[in-house]
């Protein structure tokens, strides 16, 4: 693998810590009133949910992309568990700067996914959700020798549910994984809170993932500006 880097990278090497906004719809409908409400907001990433691909298929990245400006970045929730290539394809046609791979599939995928990101110039992040943690450190250093630079650590909905663990639980995580693979960008995602922002940002991350404390606040732009401003330094925790 090459240093080719496509969009996402290079936002992430200008400086400062992104904003990424999932978009865990089922109807575009709902993921359109609330893009109009932050449209206008320094959003560096609007996911594209696995839910609403699902749903609609990746003609909701295409949606998607037709409402934003050219500055904002779309990323295709895929979490790809087989034919990488393909679905990084398919992503990229798709209108998608960046696309996902579960750290839990084949190196075969993971390879095949990175080979065909560099080729099409569109980011691919790793995906950590379903991967126990004794695992964890010895996958990830598998998939740093395939070539993966950007690692999404990924608290599932149904884990926050269950078991009550937010992303804010693998805070220190996220700082080890810094101090220990000083290349990686680290992605954090998982029932993340606005005033939370500041802890991942303190911590190392590039990029805070942050769904239904926006999308579903009585108040999104409000609730965005908030973690923007901790993101930013520009308030007080």
């Amino acid at each position: 693998m090459g240093d080719v880097m496509g969009r996402l990278l290079k936002a992430i090497n200008a400086g400062g810590v992104l904003l990424q906004v999932a978009l865990d719809f089922t109807d575009l409908a709902d993921a359109f009133k609330v893009i109009k409400k932050l449209i206008n907001l320094d959003i560096g990433i609007f996911e594209v949910g696995t839910p609403l691909i699902k749903s609609r298929g990746v003609e909701a990245v295409t949606a998607i992309r037709s409402l934003l400006k050219p500055e904002n970045l779309v990323l295709a929730d895929m979490k790809t568990a087989d034919v990488g290539a393909l679905e990084v394809t398919l992503a990229k046609k798709a209108g998608a700067d960046i696309t996902t791979v579960l750290l839990s599939s084949d190196d075969e995928v993971i390879k095949s996914a990175l080979e065909k990101g560099e080729e099409l110039d569109i980011d691919v992040v790793i995906d950590t959700v379903g991967v126990r943690p004794r695992y964890l450190l010895e996958r990830l250093e598998e998939v740093v020798s395939l070539g993966a630079r950007v690692i999404n650590i990924h608290t599932g909905i149904d884990v926050q549910l269950i078991r009550g663990l937010t992303a804010k639980d693998s805070v220190d995580l996220v700082r080890r994984l810094k101090n220990e693979y000083s290349s990686l960008f680290l992605s954090v995602s998982g029932g993340i809170k606005p005033e939370e922002t500041y802890l991942f940002r303190s911590a190392g991350a590039s990029i805070v993932v942050i769904g239904s404390a926006i999308t579903r606040s009585t108040d999104p732009h409000a609730a965005a500006l908030r973690a923007l401003k901790l993101l930013q330094g520009l308030a007080s925790d």
